[in-house]
């Protein structure tokens, strides 16, 4: 027998809250946020500016426990030290360890559900021991559990995929994450067709160039001190610009000018790196929907997971007994908006240096790209050069 989860008077607490993102989605179904806490005060600004009356607490290490009541517990826990890039500490690193904090908050008082978010490096990075570490931390608190690489790219024209752990006392946390498998391989497109925007990483070219047919790649955080990362798009008309921070904002799921309360304390540029940090609102809002109406999930071909050294995209655990699962990183089946039309704010055109320099580390690293693509590039610099003159 399924059991359904109650939406009246539904309250979680969100910790490392970012800029509100799981607070944003879980306000969709009728929950209640109780209490956030976020150190980040730029962040915190942002918090305290749209989501209105709620406690904020700087160190997740001042909480003891839970309010009364809670019924969610949410954590998007610092990636710094679980990303591909960077000194790849995993859970030793000072940020990423915080996660232990969860579980200390659970010992004191266990939620009905827990959610974790993060980078998908993360079921690698050292034999995937983060994942171990939270799965089996789980199990001893008595959670059942399950986890699922999605790709946002399922819901908005951005290629971003995060590891989203979904557990609970007393439901099949497979009927929340694991049912649901769209149709549409969002990932597979022709890249030999000038027909679609092709987006791209113009700050890099040399190692990486992180190409996506209609869609951006991952939206990044940037430097630490505000200098933006923002994705270039090559258009079929073959203007090659970067996406304006609004649509950026939606392209996470958030409203338009969502983080634009920072720039009372910060550059406006900071915003990238708060947008770039955020979860997307349309993952976290298919996963709250499914947390009140659970769908049953068919485990009758999932295979028993022991003795693992490679960590698979999904996996799950129910009383004692671990198995792998084969859904996709595409858990809806919806169309999305192509990424021409899903853009609604004036562009801005990348400028010679900026695309000369880009052109420059393509040419060294030698990546596959489609074969008119250096070709654009080049006849770009040449319509920005008659531009100015």
């Amino acid at each position: 027998m399924m059991i359904t989860t109650k939406v009246s008077n539904l309250k979680m607490v969100s910790l490392f809250a970012g800029i509100g993102g799981f607070e944003l989605a879980f306000q969709k179904v009728g929950a209640k946020t109780s209490l956030m806490c976020e150190i980040d005060p730029i962040a915190k600004y942002v918090l305290s500016n749209q989501l209105h009356g709620i406690d904020i607490i700087d160190d997740v290490r001042d909480i003891e426990r839970v309010p009364r009541g809670t019924d969610i517990l949410c954590a998007g826990f610092p990636c710094q030290d679980l990303s591909s890039v960077g000194a790849k500490a995993g859970l030793k690193g000072d940020r990423s360890s915080l996660v232990r904090e969860v579980f200390r908050i659970l010992e004191e008082k266990r939620t009905e559900w827990v959610i974790f978010e993060n980078v998908s490096f993360m079921l690698r990075l050292n034999a995937g021991e983060t994942i171990r570490i939270i799965v089996t931390e789980l199990e001893r608190l008595g959670y059942r559990w399950a986890y699922r690489m999605i790709d946002s790219m399922a819901f908005v024209p951005q290629h971003r995929c995060r590891v989203f752990v979904v557990a609970s006392l007393h439901h099949d946390p497979r009927n929340v994450l694991l049912s649901g498998e769209s149709n549409c391989q969002y990932g597979n497109v022709d890249f030999d067709r000038q027909s679609m925007p092709l987006g791209f990483y113009w700050t890099e070219g040399k190692f990486a160039l992180g190409l996506q047919g209609n869609a951006v790649p991952t939206l990044k955080a940037g430097s630490t001190i505000g200098i933006p990362s923002p994705p270039a798009i090559l258009f079929p008309s073959g203007e090659v610009s970067v996406p304006d921070i609004r649509d950026a904002e939606r392209l996470q799921g958030f409203p338009a000018n969502w983080t634009r309360p920072a720039e009372d304390v910060a550059r406006a540029s900071i915003r990238w790196r708060l947008v770039g940090n955020a979860v997307t609102v349309n993952v976290v809002s298919w996963i709250a929907k499914k947390i009140v109406n659970p769908v049953p999930y068919d485990y009758s071909k999932d295979k028993r997971l022991t003795g693992v050294k490679v960590w698979p995209k999904a996996a799950w655990g129910i009383d004692g007994k671990r198995s792998s699962s084969s859904v996709s990183v595409f858990p809806a089946s919806f169309r999305r908006s192509d990424l021409g039309t899903f853009l609604k704010y004036p562009r801005n055109l990348l400028s010679v240096k900026a695309t000369r320099g880009f052109l420059s580390r393509l040419q060294a690293g030698g990546l596959r790209c489609p074969g008119y693509f250096e070709d654009e590039i080049r006849n770009h610099i040449q319509a920005m050069e008659a531009r100015n003159g």
